[in-house]
């Protein structure tokens, strides 16, 4: 199945100042993040943001928190944004089937928001190369869990030109060249 743009929402999950030093390809998944940011911002795709337990990892990565539409940040305590009754809100109320998930640690909070997401009839679309672990091996294996629950992986490249749809308009030159 596609991501269409009218159907879907971006959700960053915990790109935190003290937790993404320590995350194998932190600069990567910050990078791409921001891609999808952009790109979602350009096209009207809703972003909501989460960070968990920002008194204890701090608030979002700056480059990640400057891109962030006003209003998007969400605090919570669960792993799984989806058992935060407050989050969970905020995503039917946007009235999107389809939810792109990036941020950290594959495999804790964006795994379980992922599976939790599935769970109360969305449709989640994981970014693996907007997602990162502690240890690469983790972030492989969330990976392979995720599509083993029929959660879909794809890349920022494969979302952006989804949402885009065709060439040949303003938006397309936009968005390609955040790709390159």
């Amino acid at each position: 199945m596609l991501i269409h743009r009218h159907d879907s929402m971006l959700f960053v999950v915990d790109e935190q100042a003290r937790l993404a030093p320590a995350m194998f390809s932190r600069d990567q998944a910050v990078a791409n993040t921001g891609v999808l940011i952009k790109a979602a911002t350009r096209l009207g795709v809703p972003v909501i943001a989460s960070e968990q337990y920002p008194r204890g990892l701090g608030p979002t990565v700056p480059e990640i928190a400057s891109l962030l539409p006003e209003g998007s940040l969400c605090e919570k305590l669960h792993f799984s944004c989806a058992n935060d009754e407050g989050i969970a809100a905020r995503v039917a109320k946007l009235g999107r089937s389809q939810i792109v998930v990036a941020g950290m640690e594959a495999h804790v909070c964006v795994l379980q928001t992922a599976l939790g997401l599935k769970a109360r009839g969305y449709e989640p679309f994981v970014v693996a190369d907007a997602t990162s672990s502690r240890r690469p091996e983790s972030h492989a294996l969330a990976m392979e869990r995720l599509r083993g629950a029929g959660v879909t992986i794809v890349t920022t490249e494969m979302v952006a030109f989804e949402w885009l749809e065709q060439a040949g308009t303003a938006e397309f030159k936009e968005i390609s060249a955040l790709i390159k």
